[in-house]
């Protein structure tokens, strides 16, 4: 979304156009009219929507699918760029080279992270050798890459061999969690938030673990709040939540939640945890820093790069540590969560203008490279 709103606005309707893979396989251009009713009516639906009835949602599908036919590529005229912020059709190196050159264009991918290829561990059963067949792609077409963190984009090069690609590292904007004064939830008890698919990686059975501990010891108990949908590998995170009587009065786990209510949790929570194994950025990090929420969160090169300086970083296998940062956090007058509000002050948060800024030099270099005419670059996304 911020991608589409970001170069719409940039490029004041003029060259850039919106393309798209239709699920029975044809490719082509979509109507610019299409597009902006499609991006509303999605915007709406992530900020308010909570159960979102099924039947609804298919017939919305439909009616999108219809809208958002694809239509004949036109020919082009000028240098042009198919600039892709996202893994769709990657793992088809045939298809992705059709399209190319369909448009007769160079290409430019954000890259997300590489984690089921380093970590194949927390992947889903076949998610490494898919993951391999998308860089691999990335690595034989890729004119230009933009990475989300250092981190992710020194996990590429060796992918890339001696193939001229451009390169940028461009941090996710957090732009819809700075400033924003939407009330914090009130639980009736303070409350830790861990934000994130229930997954391996992001560790989550040593949250549950020293809730259980911390239920058994006595005395009061601070709210476990978790938010993300339910992932692959996890059951014996499952068996926990669902099995275990001394977690039931402590552990909340919402699922999916509206936008507006994820910044309410940040806003009223004691701190962010993430006690993730791997991370390619650290979305949620850099979301609650801008809204001066306090982070606790795994010692991980990436999350560094999020958070800076700012954000209390510990072992992802320390849990006597994790254990008495959250006791600490937890009480009222923390020292230890007053010195890091007080980090927050001066970390600076990530903008999409920043970001995009970053995106359309890369764009632009790319063209250049090939065209030595000075036109005009159309862009495609």
């Amino acid at each position: 979304m911020a991608y589409a709103r970001g170069l719409i606005a940039r490029t004041h309707g003029t060259g850039l156009s919106f393309a798209a893979l239709h699920p029975a396989g044809l490719y082509g251009r979509l109507p610019e009219s299409e597009v902006l009713r499609f991006l509303d009516r999605t915007e709406h639906g992530w900020m308010e929507r909570d159960t979102p009835d099924p039947g609804a949602l298919k017939r919305a599908a439909m009616a999108t699918l219809a809208a958002l036919r694809p239509r004949i590529v036109p020919r082009a005229r000028g240098p042009r760029v198919y600039l892709q912020s996202s893994p769709h059709h990657l793992d088809k190196p045939e298809r992705v080279a059709a399209i190319l050159a369909r448009e007769e264009a160079r290409f430019a991918v954000l890259v997300h992270d590489l984690i089921p290829i380093d970590y194949p561990e927390y992947a889903r059963p076949g998610g490494a050798d898919q993951h391999r067949r998308r860089v691999a792609t990335i690595a034989a077409h890729a004119d230009g890459i933009i990475a989300n963190s250092a981190a992710t984009l020194a996990s590429i090069e060796p992918w890339l061999g001696e193939r001229t690609v451009a390169r940028r590292v461009a941090l996710l904007g957090a732009d819809d969690f700075i400033d924003r004064d939407d009330p914090p939830a009130d639980l009736g008890t303070p409350y830790f938030l861990c934000i994130g698919t229930i997954e391996p990686r992001k560790n989550h059975l040593l949250l549950l673990n020293l809730w259980r501990r911390f239920a058994a010891e006595g005395g009061p108990v601070p709210r476990l709040v978790l938010v993300g949908r339910r992932g692959w590998e996890n059951e014996n995170v499952v068996d926990m939540l669902e099995r275990c009587p001394g977690l039931a009065p402590h552990v909340e786990e919402r699922g999916t939640v509206p936008d507006r209510m994820v910044r309410r949790l940040i806003r009223g929570a004691r701190a962010l945890l993430l006690p993730s194994f791997a991370e390619g950025y650290g979305m949620p990090v850099a979301e609650a820093l801008a809204m001066g929420t306090p982070v606790i969160c795994s010692d991980l090169p990436a999350l560094r790069e999020a958070g800076g300086a700012a954000p209390d970083y510990l072992d992802p296998l320390d849990g006597i540590g994790w254990a008495r940062a959250i006791r600490d956090y937890a009480g009222e007058g923390s020292p230890r969560r007053a010195a890091q509000a007080a980090r927050i002050g001066g970390w600076t948060a990530p903008r999409w203008a920043g970001h995009l800024d970053t995106v359309l030099a890369l764009v632009q270099e790319v063209a250049d490279r090939d065209f030595v005419a000075r036109r005009p670059t159309r862009v495609t996304a």
